[in-house]
């Protein structure tokens, strides 16, 4: 099983992860042969990949779900009904959120101890809602391992889980806008802060300190950020966890103007900005609970041979189990094999291929080096296949070393 972008779905791979929209209502089944006119149908609904299953990287692959499936599409349903609420009453069901933060506590300290594999696939309409349960979470995972207590992971969690609520205020158009955004436009998003904190300080059972994870997620320790420009310890440590598990999952998910970057060079990213945007340790206590090369990654081992990610261990993240598939000369094997990194450590893996590397790999080999996609460099924005400059960067205020501005 691997996660492949709708450009390379091919007919005849098989669905793996079912897919859900906001609602809860099924998309698309797990074990439906896709065809065609299903992966057309997959395009116009503003599906950006899938999990499958294929002829090349065959065999079990080993993971298990932080938050069940259950509680996930659970949690992004209430969101968007209290999206709904906010933008038609002006209100929120605190206690129906409230409780729900609960049940993502309770699950996450239950399964606390395996790593981030999975991310969901979403439709880009849906994005907003599943971002947030998803940086909710993120958070969350966070606040656990820097030993925040039960009703400091509430406070986190319930203003993660809304800390965009100010969106209700910013046109669909202008979010899923695949171009640039004009000033005005940006001007627009970069409102929403104070629009979220506005809404949530109206709802007295909503802690003030949750409704400033909503105001401060976009501020920068090093200042660069927005609406105060606050910096250093002017922004809440709630706030300064959030920011980064929103621009990770920004950067990790499928969007309009571009596809998601590999999960490896939005850590390489995010990492690079420790200590400056970011707070090193809190960006240290997010990363050890994300797999840098999750299950079901293609990846090229510093031998020259290819293989897939198959399981992963929190005590070596980096040093998953690698089934090989092809060999040095990047042929194909006829019996695969496993080997477990964390007890070979002269073995070491490259980089994860992109989708186009592992489109070449039937027919012929690739170099070492990976694509071009693969080469950027360390505090660079991954290029995307050409895309232009990462919205979750140009709304943040982030910038790529060497730009001015």
């Amino acid at each position: 099983m691997r996660k492949v972008s709708i450009n390379f779905l091919k007919p005849g791979m098989i669905v793996a992860r079912s897919v859900y929209d906001s609602g809860g209502r099924l998309l698309l089944a797990a074990g439906i042969t896709l065809t065609e006119n299903f992966i057309k149908r997959l395009s116009e609904m503003g599906i950006g990949s899938l999990y499958v299953e294929d002829e090349v990287f065959v065999g079990d692959v080993h993971a298990d779900d932080i938050v069940s499936k259950r509680t996930r599409i659970k949690s992004v349903k209430l969101l968007k009904e209290t999206y709904h609420h906010v933008e038609n009453q002006g209100y929120i069901d605190t206690r129906t959120v409230q409780k729900a933060i609960d049940e993502l506590i309770d699950e996450i300290l239950g399964s606390y101890g395996t790593l981030i594999n999975y991310y969901e696939i979403r439709t880009y309409d849906d994005y907003t809602f599943s971002h947030s349960v998803d940086v909710c979470i993120f958070s969350l995972l966070t606040g656990i391992s820097l030993g925040f207590d039960r009703l400091k992971l509430k406070e986190l969690g319930i203003g993660a889980l809304l800390h965009d609520i100010g969106k209700v205020k910013v046109s669909k158009e202008v979010l899923n806008k695949p171009g640039a955004l004009t000033p005005d436009e940006l001007q627009q998003i970069r409102r929403h802060p104070e629009e979220g904190f506005n809404i949530l300080r109206r709802h007295h059972d909503i802690p003030l300190l949750s409704a400033h994870i909503a105001l401060q997620h976009q501020e920068r320790l090093d200042g660069s950020g927005y609406p105060r420009r606050l910096s250093g310890d002017e922004i809440h440590k709630y706030a300064r966890v959030v920011m980064i598990a929103d621009v990770f999952d920004a950067l990790t998910s499928d969007r309009p103007y571009r596809t998601a970057y590999p999960v490896m060079q939005a850590v390489d990213f995010i990492g690079s900005l420790a200590g400056e945007a970011f707070e090193e340790d809190y960006v240290a206590a997010l990363f050890s609970n994300i797999s840098p090369f999750p299950a079901g990654s293609v990846v090229m081992l510093n031998t020259g041979e290819i293989g897939q990610v198959v399981k992963t261990d929190k005590s070596a993240p980096d040093r998953p189990v690698v089934r090989i598939f092809f060999d040095r000369q990047q042929n194909r094997i006829n019996h695969p094999f496993e080997i477990d990194l964390s007890g070979e450590p002269s073995l070491s893996i490259v980089h994860a291929l992109s989708e186009e590397d592992i489109s070449r790999l039937p027919s012929g080999s690739i170099q070492s080096g990976g694509s071009a996609c693969l080469g950027c460099k360390r505090r660079e924005l991954p290029c995307s296949q050409g895309v232009p400059a990462d919205r979750a960067l140009e709304q943040s205020g982030l910038k790529k070393p060497g730009t001015s501005g």
